[in-house]
């Protein structure tokens, strides 16, 4: 049996919105040599939404991401450091996908995005101040926390803690408020691949994803993602990630609160 598959891509009349056919023929051989064709044609609409500068202007672009979401497909978002993937948390099928998509080490963590400081009491353990919180988010931090039974068990379930995030990003907050669930989010990158700050620098996921929202560029050009920092130890903090706040962050725990740094982390 010999397969091939043809992509091709389309732009709309409007320049906002591309559709992504994928044809797929297999070529089926019979023991005498000869063979027949079977041609199956799946169009998979990929929809590249561009974000206007006028927030009020966001209504269709957030009604189609959040329809695409709750349908238990993947998109891909601006957020205040780099391009990420996102599914709905909750939505196990969706979140292998994820894993799928990126060929990511299955034990490797997702973090969850949230709209509201508040809603992290919710899918976490909380053992810091709110001040804290509020002093750090919304911000490119990762806080990672003990989870709560209201988080999916089918997320990282191999680990008692989640990294949760409120990206300062008010297409990105308003879409969590408008899921009202938290959202799966990592980096739109192939895992062996760099993170991306522009939507044209993962076009190979393209045809995976649902829609594609493009903030166009994003202005950090570090690429280094959000500081990923542990506070699930009363007193203490963690660095997993240096990230591009690292600096700042560590300024809060220890100047403002007082928080040590593990030893094991020194």
């Amino acid at each position: 049996m010999k397969a091939c598959c043809l992509i091709s891509v389309r732009r709309a009349v409007d320049g906002t919105q591309f559709t992504v056919g994928i044809r797929f023929n297999i070529y089926s051989f019979t023991l005498n040599g000869s063979f027949s064709s079977v041609s199956m044609c799946k169009e998979l609409k990929t929809r590249v939404l561009r974000l206007s500068a006028q927030q009020q202007e966001w209504t269709e672009v957030l009604s189609a991401t959040v329809k695409a979401l709750k349908a238990g497909q993947l998109v891909a978002v601006p957020t205040d450091t780099i391009y990420g993937l996102a599914c709905v948390a909750q939505d196990s099928a969706a979140v292998r996908r994820v894993y799928d998509l990126k060929g990511r080490n299955g034990d490797k963590p997702l973090a969850i995005c949230v709209g509201e400081i508040q809603d992290i009491y919710r899918y976490c353990t909380v053992s810091v101040k709110e001040e804290l919180l509020r002093d750090l988010l919304p911000g490119p931090v990762t806080l990672v926390l003990e989870r709560s039974t209201a988080l999916n068990g089918d997320l990282n379930p191999f680990t008692k803690l989640i990294g949760v995030r409120v990206p300062d990003h008010p297409f990105m907050r308003r879409l969590c408020q408008m899921c009202g669930e938290p959202l799966a989010l990592t980096s739109a990158n192939v895992s062996t691949q760099t993170s991306t700050v522009a939507a044209n620098e993962f076009e190979d996921l393209w045809p995976s994803l649902a829609v594609v929202v493009d903030g166009g560029p994003i202005g950090d050009k570090s690429r280094l993602g959000s500081t990923v920092v542990d506070l699930s130890v009363c007193g203490r903090y963690r660095i997993i990630r240096p990230g591009c706040a690292l600096s700042a962050t560590v300024q809060v725990l220890e100047g403002k609160y007082g928080l040590l740094e593990d030893p094991a982390n020194q």
